[in-house]
């Protein structure tokens, strides 16, 4: 239905679930990144759905580690390998050119490799917390919008640092009705599934991605599509780390 072809198009984009027939061009995405938040939803159901269904049968880790992975395959790594990117980006020595170079290279340096070490073990562990019952899948959901809206906010509120992946989410999303329409569609699922515990993973993960800005923006004069990346993969594990704290 033609109704559902922007949904469609940010479900292609984001993960690996087949959404529709045919490629969807990148402009089209950026003009609905508003609906970025849906996808988390959907990725959010069916990863929390999972840990849900498994985590009365395995110990809290080993649930963290298969949720982990799921959410890796789920969204194709292309977050994950946009975080050790950022990592090397920010870490190298040198300036704005050097810097971008080392984001861009194939290679995971050093600082990529610590990150996505710190990421994956921050992930299984936040587990060993032990969600109780249902909130394991509703916080996992509530993460998920969260992480999709940080990176709404992140192409609202700073500007490319090159012309590249990010250029036209940046351009498409300085609209300020679509970032209401983002917000509108966030703050509802993240209250109902996680509460007062929810929105004070907002906040955090709202700070943190200003802090991201911050510091790519002296970096590397701006965001790019792995600034954008890397902000969901932390934002994703800051809410994960606030919920289970807050919920205690």
């Amino acid at each position: 239905m033609a109704s559902l072809r922007p949904i469609q198009s940010v479900l292609s984009f984001l993960t690996v679930i087949p959404a529709g027939r045919g490629d969807f061009d990148i402009r089209y995405v950026a003009k609905h990144m508003y609906l970025f938040p849906v996808a988390g939803a959907l990725v959010g159901l069916i990863a929390g759905g999972m840990a849900f269904g498994i985590s009365p049968f395995l110990p809290p880790l080993l649930v963290g580690l298969l949720v982990a992975g799921a959410l890796v395959i789920l969204t194709g790594v292309h977050h994950t390998d946009a975080l050790a990117d950022f990592a090397d980006g920010l870490m190298a020595k040198g300036d704005k050119e050097k810097k971008k170079k080392a984001m861009m290279d194939p290679a995971v340096g050093s600082a990529g490799v610590a990150a996505l070490v710190m990421y994956f073990a921050g992930m299984i562990i936040v587990f060993n917390t032990g969600f109780p019952g249902i909130k394991i899948l509703t916080s996992i959901i509530a993460a998920e919008v969260i992480a999709k809206y940080v990176m709404v906010l992140l192409t609202y509120r700073g500007m490319s640092a090159w012309e590249g992946f990010s250029s036209p989410f940046t351009a498409e999303m300085k609209d300020g009705k679509k970032m209401l329409a983002a917000t509108g569609i966030m703050l509802p699922v993240v209250w109902f599934s996680a509460g007062f515990a929810g929105m004070a993973a907002l906040g955090v993960s709202i700070a943190l991605g200003a802090l991201m800005r911050h510091a790519a923006k002296r970096s590397f004069g701006g965001i790019s599509g792995d600034v954008l990346g890397a902000s969901n993969e932390v934002a994703r594990l800051a809410s994960l780390m606030t919920l289970s704290t807050v919920m205690l």
